[in-house]
């Protein structure tokens, strides 16, 4: 993005904000190339100056791929976004667009997101997303529950668990009612000691920024009652991972308010009677066309692979794809259309970046539309008990490095993405596999030590 388009559009002033409300702190926030969150505390009387040039963050220090020999990294902060901290009112957390010498940081995550939505407006659409996280109730150390009388073999949904940490839920529900998310149900999930909180849908990078605040709050609320809450994809090996659910639709972005979903439609074709639109069909064909592609941004850790390619849990059931499907309201698959104008991507898992999952998931489905992309017949099968009979479905990516492989052949979703932020995710995510392949386990020991 060029220097002229740094020009800040928000009517909302942020010190006069802040005043009003009693605000004496900003915590100028943006989240890194691996999905960590990075803050400045601003006090008060220095948030004007940080609207107008931006808080000043080493790039190379905060998880992105510049040098120490870089200038500083200025970060907006988005007025418009700003939310006042419920447990801490007199902090605001307000995420933030880095700069780096003069221009948007093609690399940084929200900006990333932000591309993606300007291509979306060029052929007139809105999207918006709901989002199902997950997250797992662990001990400090994180190597067990939380809740240790969490043992049933089947927990999801189970009423002693929920009453056991209702303080927990509630209080964090409560938060959520009092940031006007629409919070309208919390359920104990598949896996013990397992949690899903939903929210209402919303604009994709206004969902983005909640989820972003989401996990910050979950987890300052867990520290607070003694517990870890992790959203790791697969944080205790035998029970079922932590996945993060993307409901996507596309609305008209021509209009002032974006009323009607360009995504549903109700016809004969094989996609219509699922409740698609031509153009619903065609994002379909293309999240099929470059699921092996966008898997290491939906699922990107060395972790993420345990969830995805894991054969059973305790309970029976992973919940998880394994290969690149469709169907309608079957769970099995990458892709649930359960009708109403939406579909599900059930591939995202829990580490993955708030702002680039969707931006992935845009890029692929936008290149669909534009080539008219054919996402196949429907498979309305078990694909868990019976995926063997499908001859052509492509299986995801069995590891991290395999996931990084796909991604890079991929020159649509390269392209889409940005070379420079395709660059610098390579980079960093191929330093962590090296990292882990040096690691030396006791499983090689086990296996090795008498060969």
């Amino acid at each position: 993005m060029a220097k002229d388009q740094l020009v800040q559009t928000s009517q909302v002033d942020l010190e006069s904000w802040g005043k009003e409300r009693g605000i004496k702190y900003f915590m100028v926030n943006f989240t890194d190339l691996l999905g960590a969150q990075r803050t400045k505390l601003v006090p008060l009387r220095g948030i004007a100056g940080m609207q107008e040039g931006g808080a000043g963050f080493a790039g190379f220090a905060g998880g992105l791929d510049y040098t120490p020999a870089h200038p500083d990294m200025l970060v907006l902060p988005d007025a418009d976004c700003a939310v006042q901290v419920p447990w801490q009112p007199d902090i605001a957390w307000v995420p933030g667009n880095p700069v780096m010498k003069g221009e948007y940081s093609a690399q940084a995550p929200r900006n990333v997101l932000r591309k993606q939505i300007a291509e979306a407006a060029e052929l007139g659409l809105h999207f918006k997303i709901g989002v199902e996280p997950e997250f797992s109730l662990l001990s400090p150390d994180g190597r067990s529950l939380a809740d240790e009388l969490d043992t049933r073999a089947k927990p999801c949904y189970d009423q002693q668990s929920m009453m056991r940490n209702y303080h927990v839920i509630r209080e964090i529900s409560e938060y959520m009612l009092e940031l006007g998310w629409g919070n309208y149900q919390n359920d104990h999930e598949d896996a013990n000691g397992q949690w899903e909180m939903n929210w209402d849908f919303d604009d994709v990078l206004k969902m983005a920024d909640q989820l972003s605040f989401f996990k910050f709050m979950v987890k300052y609320v867990a520290e607070k009652h003694g517990m870890r809450a992790s959203f790791m994809p697969k944080p205790l090996p035998h029970l079922t991972g932590n996945g993060l659910h993307a409901h996507i639709s596309a609305w008209d972005a021509m209009g002032d308010d974006a009323k009607t979903n360009l995504f549903a439609g109700d016809d004969d074709t094989p996609t219509g009677r699922y409740g698609l639109s031509e153009t619903g069909k065609h994002f379909l064909g293309g999240l099929i066309e470059h699921g092996s592609g966008l898997t290491v941004i939906c699922c990107p850790s060395v972790n993420s692979y345990k969830r995805i390619g894991a054969p059973a849990t305790a309970s029976g059931s992973s919940w998880a794809p394994t290969s690149i499907t469709w169907a309608g309201d079957n769970r099995t698959h990458l892709v649930r259309v359960p009708g109403g104008g939406r579909m599900e991507l059930r591939l995202p898992d829990g580490s993955s970046n708030p702002y680039l999952m969707p931006a992935v998931i845009m890029a692929a489905g936008l290149n669909g539309i534009r080539n008219k992309a054919d996402p196949g017949e429907a498979q309305e099968i078990d694909m868990f008990a019976e995926g063997h009979k499908v001859k052509n479905a492509p299986p995801l990516p069995h590891n991290m490095l395999d996931g990084l492989r796909r991604f890079e052949e991929d020159e649509v979703l390269t392209q889409a993405m940005g070379a420079e932020f395709t660059s610098a995710f390579l980079k960093l995510k191929h330093r962590e596999w090296r990292d882990y392949a040096n690691h030396f386990t006791e499983w090689e020991r086990d296996h090795t030590l008498d060969i």
